[in-house]
């Protein structure tokens, strides 16, 4: 048996060693295999999480169908995995220009349904972010959060050619016009999460203080302005500022009541009851589930986890010289965890509600498949070949 094992593992040295040039071959040793794992536990925390939420999901939107099944949202997002995980993969294997010539193709193709979609798309909760019927619906803001970030970053790498060239107020219309597109819809979460974007990559293509420094003064009017002219944003303000003097807060009071009814170590998978009482436990809220069930140590680990992969890019940007792979593999992974914030802060009480999903966990076909190819890109532009600063003078000593 022992012999059969030895075999197995020669046979998979040989065929994913170093020196194998196939697709594959060059993949497995040029990918971040640490960010790769983190991301997949991820995942893997996210199917477990899906699973505790759907019963309660299932009871608020079934109608109170007594043969629908627990487990339905659980099976939908683990067919959403089956096909977001091919999807990051094939995209992490593209090659980086073709990467961002694909990112530049697909954030115009995003764009103008973007601008369809509050004219074609379907209403959910008062709100006309989706587009498509039935079975193929789905978010073109999702979609378009990766592929606009990496145009935005391409179009201020090119600062470093000819610093002539008037991309700062370029990428500031553009995406003006992607946040009003945003708003209409309404989305105003999705709307400071395209800004704040765009600041984080001004600030590291080397913008001077002075543009930074108005930007902070027209991001304080631009939330003034929101607050008396723009009716979702008034409402989320107050909700936030005023709560019950103004508003209902019985959702983000459930989601709060939810996250720690389960103390440190939770009640158990399955054996919550507050979460009942949340009206996205799913998605929105899905935070606040872990926490009941599995406990705030579970939720601490997550918040640690989300971290972590942002760290992890953000220090081996330190060694790259590329400033479009700087720009574009910052704003992807800073993207995908100010989101995270953005969700988890919102369970918490300490931000607005947003509905924002948190990245990875929450179920949703076009939020898995959306991160999926954001995740792609993030691995393909921090893909490193290893041979590639070694010394064309050492010579490995094979002993005798």
């Amino acid at each position: 048996m022992s012999t059969v094992h030895d075999s197995i593992r020669s046979a998979m040295a040989n065929r994913l060693g170093r020196s194998d040039r196939s697709a594959l071959g060059r993949w497995f040793w040029e990918i971040d295999r640490v960010l790769l794992l983190l991301v997949a536990v991820l995942i893997s925390i996210g199917l477990i999480a899906v699973a505790a939420a759907s019963p309660a999901a299932g009871a608020r939107y079934s109608g109170g169908n007594v043969t629908f099944a627990p487990l339905y949202y659980f099976y939908r997002q683990l067919m959403w995995i089956i096909v977001a995980v091919p999807v990051m993969v094939a995209v992490s294997m593209l090659p980086k220009e073709r990467a961002r010539r694909l990112s530049i193709a697909g954030a115009v193709i995003f764009t103008v349904l973007l601008f369809l979609t509050p004219i074609l798309g379907q209403e959910v909760n008062g709100a006309r972010r989706w587009i498509g019927f039935g079975f193929a619906q789905f978010q073109p803001s999702e979609f378009l959060k990766p592929l606009f970030i990496v145009s935005l970053a391409w179009l201020l790498s090119l600062r470093d050619k000819d610093k002539g060239l008037p991309v700062v107020p370029l990428t500031g219309l553009l995406t003006g016009i992607v946040a009003l597109l945003l708003m209409q819809q309404p989305n105003f979460g999705e709307t400071i999460i395209f800004a704040a974007i765009w600041v984080v990559l001004l600030t590291l293509s080397g913008v001077s203080m002075r543009i930074l420094a108005i930007l902070g003064m027209a991001a304080i009017a631009g939330v003034i302005l929101a607050y008396f002219f723009y009716p979702v944003a008034t409402e989320r303000i107050d909700a936030f500022l005023f709560a019950s003097e103004v508003t209902d807060t019985y959702q983000t009071d459930s989601a709060l009541m939810t996250l720690t009814a389960g103390g440190m170590f939770g009640v158990g998978p399955g054996a919550g009851s507050h979460k009942f009482r949340l009206p996205e436990p799913h998605t929105d809220y899905i935070f606040s589930v872990i926490g009941e069930e599995f406990g705030l140590i579970a939720c601490l680990a997550i918040a640690i986890l989300y971290f972590a992969i942002v760290a992890r890019v953000l220090i081996k940007l330190l060694h790259e010289e590329d400033s479009f792979l700087v720009l574009a593999a910052a704003g992807l992974v800073c993207q995908f965890g100010l989101q995270a914030l953005i969700n988890m802060a919102v369970n918490v009480q300490i931000a607005p509600s947003k509905g924002m999903t948190l990245p990875f966990i929450s179920y949703g076909g076009s939020s898995m498949i959306a991160l999926a190819v954001g995740m792609g890109l993030l691995l393909a532009f921090t893909r490193r070949n290893p041979y590639l600063h070694r010394s064309p003078y050492v010579v490995k000593w094979s002993g005798g």
